[in-house]
């Protein structure tokens, strides 16, 4: 048992509540393993059809500490603030459900939530229980009155937003059929402490940790798939090679470190291998090698300038960028080099491909007037759409969420560089980063179950 799991000691029971939940249950809980309940959130092309959502304020059982209170109410900020950010349910929260004249019986109460075109109504209780919170929330199906979810957590004072983030992907599983992404991570590159290091925040920009202290430049984090080891850029040792952090441990080692110039290093699909560029007599070039930096084979052979590289999903493409034609543009070659096809056409500068988490589409940033913008290639029919023309300033290294639905890229604007994310078909970002200059992220892939 991990040391996490062991500290948060999370029971995930489904349809298990408190008699103060279940008491006034207008029928009988059903097993959300097998409820065939018509409540589904579809997802559709262009955005979500939302889920109209009642969460009303969570309640703190009487007797329970300053200190287990004040973890409840951190656990209800961060479930309320996941829910909203998912996008797919429309919410009402305690301000405007506070026009209802709630009775405390259930049966009532429900057609209240209703009578505000509520679909849904998510209930949740905390308390202390052996010097640990206790969170019982159960979701509902208003027009059946039937339980569809239910889940009890327990743990340290100090993982409410953990446990929060845990109980908003269960949510989203159920509704979607997909995980939520609040239990995922972005790493991404900061000067925040006067020097370049790598850092990890949480989805949403919280809890933020270094994982550099090198005092030197380090750059270009890389997730391994398996989530266990982070690939990086850095100058600590002399010319730019490529390490890795074990994320456990927080243990470092070179993987390439031989050569004048090695970067932009990119995990295969299985972790295995890394691919990566170097400079060859002044030229870069793209090569694989295995996750040790053994059996190092270069991949292509070209005046240009090649670099960049991107593994995809099924571990059977590489996408990278090469001036071979003129200007800095987008190719994809087999993982043996073969099989070379240029992706884009448009524009002066396209660099910095990531493939969708299905393959289908690779995202990248394009220079078509002064500034870069964030632009999306569906690869079946080299259909491109540029998602930030609108938007104020210059939009490069786009990452995806693992779930498709997102992208995380950086912003340069009035000198000042900021990771911000907003929905992969595009539309209003959010701003996740503050400190210093953030740069460079990339999100992790689903943790564990």
């Amino acid at each position: 048992m991990t040391p996490l799991r062991s500290a948060l000691i999370l029971l995930l029971t489904a349809g298990l509540v408190a008699p103060s939940l279940a008491a006034q249950d207008p029928a009988p809980p059903q097993d959300p393993v097998t409820d065939e309940s018509d409540i589904t959130a579809v997802i559709e092309k262009g955005g979500v059809a939302q889920l109209r959502l009642a969460f009303p304020a969570l309640v703190v059982r009487p007797g329970t500490s300053s200190g287990a209170a004040t973890a409840i109410r951190g656990f209800e900020r961060a479930l309320r603030q996941d829910l909203e950010s998912s996008g797919v349910f429309a919410i009402q929260g305690p301000e405007e459900l506070s026009v209802l004249d709630l009775t405390g019986d259930r049966g009532q109460d429900f057609e209240l939530y209703r009578s505000l075109t509520n679909e849904t109504v998510l209930l949740v209780e905390g308390y202390e229980s052996d010097e640990r919170f206790v969170i019982e929330g159960r979701l509902y199906d208003l027009a059946s009155q039937q339980s569809i979810l239910g889940k009890r957590y327990r743990g340290t004072f100090d993982l409410s937003r953990r446990v929060a983030h845990t109980f908003s992907d269960e949510i989203l599983l159920y509704f979607t059929g997909t995980r939520g992404i609040a239990l995922t991570s972005i790493a991404f590159t900061s000067d925040r402490s006067g020097h370049k290091e790598i850092y990890l925040m949480d989805y949403d920009g919280e809890s933020v940790r270094p994982l550099t202290d090198h005092d030197s430049i380090s750059m270009a984090p890389a997730w391994a798939p398996t989530g266990d080891n982070i690939a990086y850029v850095s100058f600590f040792a002399g010319p730019p090679a490529i390490y890795r952090v074990d994320l456990a441990t927080g243990a470092k080692q070179p993987i390439v470190n031989d050569g004048n110039l090695n970067s932009s290093p990119d995990f295969s699909a299985d972790g295995t291998r890394i691919a990566f560029t170097r400079s060859l007599e002044g030229n870069t070039e793209i090569f694989v090698a295995n996750r040790d930096g053994s059996n190092l084979t270069r991949l292509t052979r070209s005046a240009g300038i090649d670099t960049n590289p991107a593994f995809s999903p099924n571990g059977t493409k590489i996408a990278f960028t090469s001036s071979r034609a003129g200007n800095p543009h987008i190719y994809i070659m087999d993982t043996d080099g073969t099989n070379l096809q240029r992706v884009t056409f448009e524009g002066t500068y396209n660099d910095g491909a990531e493939w969708s988490p299905d393959g289908t589409k690779i995202v990248y940033a394009t220079r078509r007037g002064r500034d870069f913008d964030i632009a999306v290639t569906d690869l079946a029919l080299l259909d491109t759409q540029v998602l930030t023309s609108a938007v104020p300033g210059s939009h490069e290294s786009p990452t995806w969420s693992p779930d498709g639905r997102f992208l995380a890229f950086s912003t340069t604007l009035g000198g000042k560089t900021q990771i911000r994310v907003m929905p992969a078909t595009g539309g209003p970002a959010r701003t996740l980063t503050g400190d210093g200059n953030n740069m460079a992220p990339d999100w992790s892939a689903y943790p564990p179950r």
